[in-house]
């Protein structure tokens, strides 16, 4: 049983990644069930809407109180998925939540702004400069989402096994590193197990 957090940025491809990986491993992929379940948990609707609006066009404050339950049912969510295992998670600080967990795989996919801006404003039909506008609201969004409740820079290499760049490899060959990467992990986890378990001999 194993898991893989993907985090992304806005117009990276991210989702995409995501559900070539699961359907590569034949893994569940899990979004956005995940905040409308926790905003369930812990009575805290105004949070998911919060949650979802990551250009900030609703202009939501949900209490501290909210919060702190919304967040608290994320974590056990996140961590009853990755222990049921095969699944792949999108976003929701799943590379913070199971940082500690050698069965799981922490992917981040990014590409550069001006690459990811060209993306959204094709997709929507806008001007670039208002996909420009869309690409910054959304990485203050995440970024501010993991200092605030995770005390976490979304930006730190050392939480990602793995980090890909969509602008200089295709969604599908980022899947397939993926499913490499996971494959390799947990062949070490798995023989660092064994050798945990082998007899120590004290030697003269």
């Amino acid at each position: 049983m194993s898991a893989v957090t993907m985090s992304r940025q806005l117009g990276s491809l991210g989702r995409e990644v995501a559900r070539l990986v699961a359907d590569r491993l034949g893994y569940r992929l899990v979004w956005r069930e995940v905040i409308n379940q926790a905003a369930r948990q812990a009575g805290a609707p105004e949070v998911a809407l919060a949650t979802i609006d990551e250009l900030g066009l609703l202009g939501l404050h949900p209490s501290l109180k909210a919060c702190a339950a919304y967040v608290q049912a994320v974590r056990h969510i996140v961590e009853a998925l990755a222990t049921e295992g095969d699944v792949v998670i999108v976003g929701r600080a799943g590379q913070v939540i199971l940082r500690d967990r050698p069965d799981v795989l922490h992917v981040q996919v990014i590409a550069p702004a001006e690459v990811r801006a060209g993306r959204i404003a094709r997709q929507h039909g806008i001007a670039l400069e208002a996909a420009q506008a869309q690409i910054e609201a959304s990485d203050r969004h995440r970024r501010n989402y993991l200092r605030r409740f995770y005390h976490a820079r979304w930006d730190d290499p050392t939480l990602y096994d793995l980090i890909v760049n969509t602008a200089r490899i295709t969604p599908d060959a980022a899947a397939e590193l993926t499913c490499a990467a996971l494959a390799l992990r947990l062949r070490v986890s798995g023989e660092g197990r064994a050798q945990a378990q082998e007899p120590f001999l004290e030697l003269d």
